[in-house]
């Protein structure tokens, strides 16, 4: 093999294994490409978004990639605080070298740093060699009183150009911001459409939004519209560039919580993990193409799938946003919704929003619509108390194991694998490190090819309002298809 060949596979398997979450696949029939074959990623980019405008709040960042047998270079990982629409540096004055926020330097063990009140910063994070694959930062807030007052949980999301947000709205008493987070060298250009009941509402001045570099934009959702609108669906497009994007809810008398994006439309959705004390249930969906969606609605409980009584169904028109109150759905047991098309494939989006509690003392939280487990999935900042695990298994009786690390400060690991019966869900106190000192991480592997959904609930109870967050578990981009060359040298020289 000559060495522009060898040149050649070098730079595709480099691309696909910086992007981390792209798919390289050869055509079928191509005469100098074999199968793909899944490799460690070596670089991995992560964005935290501003946690709070209160004074009040208490936020909580942690880090971790999990132990893996993948050879390579020690490499390092680190989040640094940006501030809105810097142009030059991450932080600080123009040139000057910004100050890493939180380091790791092994994987397999957490890290986790705090920062209180209202000046807590958009981070953005890169990890490379051995702490790339599967490397994941969780921020928590804790917000004691105010508006949005609660607990306000996210993954930090890697960046991409396309995102969906069923569930946004600019109800009066409810204010939804967007944070656009760019984390390359140049410029993005961001549009933000916004769908209502009726279809698409116009919001000029949500087109053609500059996301300066390495900088973070909120947008309130109430400025791009004249009308208030308690149940929207959001597209977030870069037309340029690329951004990470998440919506932070904030209610007067229901508290918040942050709003992630759903997964890509398809005709099949499972939003796991609805807490078997929900007060409330609200579904909002959204059939982004030309016709319209019918959806059978299915209870994955933990006994079995069944039906809600009066909601065996939903029809979603095209280009509108419906919503449709479930009340207390999971009557008093744990589950997660599965939507399923009833004849004609369409592809929908949907979240849910979460309530517990009663009266003056309730607090909400959302599920998206997720991807499911795939060959691994990890989140951190799980707690000794508080932490619930979900795992839904709609098609096939599966196995699962759980892994926990380490803790932050103290703690041994350990593992226990889970049996999820077909079309169930099961919630479960995950395991915890013996000797936990800090918090620590979860990794989820699936023993089988049956796919698995998963959540894990966070809940920190204050003055008697039971305040929770809930992040869904979809693959942890540890891996990615790369193609390997044939040592053909006739084939690779013509």
């Amino acid at each position: 093999m000559n060495r522009t060949t060898l040149s050649l596979i070098a730079a595709a398997a480099a691309l696909a294994a910086v992007t981390g979450f792209a798919a390289v696949n050869a055509p079928a029939g191509d005469e100098g490409v074999a199968a793909a074959k899944r490799l460690p990623v070596e670089r991995t980019r992560l964005l935290c978004p501003e946690p709070s405008t209160s004074d009040l709040a208490e936020t909580t960042y942690t880090a971790f990639t999990p132990k893996s047998e993948a050879a390579g270079r020690a490499g390092g990982a680190a989040l640094f605080p940006v501030v809105k629409q810097l142009t030059d540096a991450p932080q600080g004055g123009k040139g000057k070298a910004a100050k890493p926020f939180l380091t790791q330097k092994e994987p397999g063990k957490p890290v986790s740093g705090e920062e209180s009140g209202a000046e807590a910063p958009t981070l953005i994070g890169s990890a490379d060699g051995r702490l790339a694959p599967g490397w994941t930062a969780q921020q928590t807030t804790s917000v004691s009183a105010g508006a949005g007052r609660g607990l306000h949980g996210t993954n930090c999301t890697a960046p991409d150009t396309d995102f969906w947000f069923p569930g946004a709205s600019t109800a009066k008493g409810r204010n939804d911001y967007v944070h656009l987070m760019n984390p390359d060298d140049a410029a993005a250009v961001v549009d933000i459409e916004l769908y209502g009941p009726d279809g698409a509402l116009k919001a000029e001045v949500g087109e053609s939004i500059q996301i300066q570099p390495r900088s973070s934009v909120p947008v309130l959702l109430s400025t791009l519209t004249p009308k208030p609108h308690a149940n929207l669906t959001m597209h977030v497009t870069a037309r340029s560039g690329r951004v990470a994007a998440a919506v932070q809810s904030s209610d007067e008398e229901l508290g918040g919580d942050w709003l992630p994006a759903a997964a890509d439309p398809a005709p099949r959705l499972v939003l796991p993990g609805i807490p078997k004390d929900a007060t409330s249930v609200r579904l909002v969906a959204f059939a982004p193409g030309a016709d319209d969606a019918d959806l059978k609605v299915q209870l994955a409980s933990p006994t079995g799938s069944i039906t809600p009584a009066g909601h065996e169904t939903l029809h979603v028109k095209s280009g509108m946003t419906t919503a449709v109150d479930l009340g207390d759905v999971t009557k008093g047991e744990a589950g997660s919704l599965v939507l399923t098309p009833t004849e004609d494939s369409v592809p929908v989006v949907a979240a849910l929003r979460v309530t517990r509690g009663k009266g003056a003392k309730q607090e909400t939280a959302f599920i998206p619509a997720t991807a499911p487990v795939g060959a691994r999935a990890t989140v951190a900042d799980n707690r000794a108390k508080g932490a619930t695990l979900s795992l839904t298994a709609p098609d096939k009786t599966t196995r699962v194991k759980v892994t926990a690390s380490p803790g932050t400060e103290a703690g041994e690991p350990t593992s226990k694998t889970y049996t999820v019966k077909a079309g169930t869900t099961l919630a479960v106190a995950p395991p915890a490190p013996s000797g936990l000192k800090g918090s620590y991480a979860l990794t989820l592997e699936p023993q089988s090819d049956a796919p698995v959904y998963a959540s894990r609930m966070l809940e920190i109870p204050e003055n008697g309002i039971p305040m929770f967050t809930i992040q869904s578990l979809p693959d942890d981009r540890g891996t990615v298809e790369v193609p390997k060359a044939k040592q053909d040298l006739e084939v690779l020289q013509k």
